[in-house]
């Protein structure tokens, strides 16, 4: 098992401000693993698992049952069990109340009819993918970006095994968990999809495109995206776009989160395969903006582009201020034009160029190439 102390910290500081707290994020990313650290740490604790029979039957009667406890809570997998937001708010708001509880999901509140509503002031989330790099060690970066972040994928004892796990993973994803929800789509459709938005991945969503290929309609092939982007399986990155002498473009990107699911979906097995494919540079792209997003913990980020061909990978805001970062595959990077027009027209703070080499240099005094392995030397500072 690898620890993961930031994600443990970032709950103890969400629970100091909320009575409930959701870790939320893709099935087998290690959700419940985090949840049961966190529960040893408690004088008293329990936990229901809504994936066995036996917890469904202790929870039969929610409100008595629930009402009872005290100390922490832990409810896994409740998107199986939607009602139970109602009554959670209802216990949370008692006068007398000091029960703590830790609940866990695989698909977005937006994906689960009523939890925003239901629990609205009262829970903080915390988005939780795979490992990252701060978790796995520096040196493990090349691993980590061709096997993904799912711990079993990751700790599988080869680059073969750890395939196989992730095309079983595809297998069960689509056949159970997302019916489970409720998605009445059949799984080979599904996966046409998600298939097809691995040859899209790190470029504009193309709607119409996709629909032709699929044989649908625009609005088909758009909840289809909301459905993978719910159950935190792609990534659609919003545009930003701001009254400039500029046409700029307003349609989202669209990525496959986790770098190890895309090359199963890419059929890429091995390293080899990797570095000779024509996604490899955008495969590199978004394993690095996922490995910035969950370092910041920024839920709120965009790219940039113009029609004239100008355009930032990602920004991010910090405390007011915006930062840029572009993702290149080359050893040596270099300063474009581009560059030089995202740092002047977005009023950036800085821009970091990340690839995958090991020297950091500058490039001018807003902008810096730095290894993607060195990020987490970034924070607090230089965005504090």
């Amino acid at each position: 098992m690898i620890d993961r102390p930031q994600a443990v910290e970032r709950v103890r500081d969400l629970f100091r401000t909320h009575p409930c707290v959701a870790i939320l994020g893709p099935r087998q990313c290690g959700k419940t693993t985090l949840a049961r650290v966190i529960a040893s740490e408690e004088p008293a604790c329990t936990i229901f698992d809504l994936e066995s029979p036996v917890d469904v039957r202790r929870l039969s009667a929610p409100m008595r049952n629930l009402g009872a406890l005290s100390g922490l809570v832990v409810i896994d997998e409740i998107q199986r069990r939607p009602e139970l937001f109602e009554i959670l708010r209802v216990l949370i708001d008692r006068p007398e109340a000091t029960t703590r509880f830790l609940i866990l999901g695989s698909a977005s509140p937006g994906l689960v009819k009523g939890v925003s509503e239901s629990l609205a002031g009262r829970v903080g989330f915390l988005d939780l993918g795979g490992f990252d790099l701060r978790e796995t060690g520096a040196g493990s970066q090349d691993r980590l970006w061709l096997r993904g972040g799912f711990p079993r994928s990751f700790l599988a004892p080869d680059d073969a095994a750890s395939f196989g796990w992730r095309r079983d993973f595809l297998r069960t994803l689509l056949e159970r968990d997302i019916p489970q929800l409720g998605i009445s789509i059949p799984a080979e459709t599904l996966r046409r999809c998600w298939t097809m938005i691995a040859h899209y991945h790190g470029q504009i969503w193309n709607a119409a495109e996709l629909a032709r290929s699929l044989g649908t309609g625009e609005t088909t092939t758009r909840r289809y995206l909301d459905i993978l982007s719910g159950a935190y399986l792609v990534r659609v990155l919003p545009p930003w776009f701001e009254n400039l002498s500029k046409r700029q473009v307003k349609a989202p990107k669209v990525y496959v989160r986790d770098s190890g699911v895309l090359h199963a979906l890419l059929e890429l097995e091995s390293g080899d395969d990797l570095l000779s494919h024509p996604k490899l540079g955008s495969s590199w792209e978004g394993f690095a903006l996922e490995q910035v997003l969950t370092t910041f913990q920024r839920r709120e980020a965009c790219f940039w582009a113009t029609h004239g061909g100008a355009e930032l990978d990602l920004m991010i805001t910090i405390r007011g201020k915006r930062y840029g970062f572009e993702f290149k595959t080359a050893d040596a990077p270099g300063p474009n034009r581009s560059m030089r027009i995202a740092l002047q027209d977005l009023r950036l703070e800085h821009l970091w160029v990340l690839y995958p080499g090991s020297d950091a240099y500058e490039l001018d005094e807003r902008l810096s190439v730095l290894p993607l392995r060195k990020l987490p030397t970034l924070t607090p500072m230089p965005l504090s």
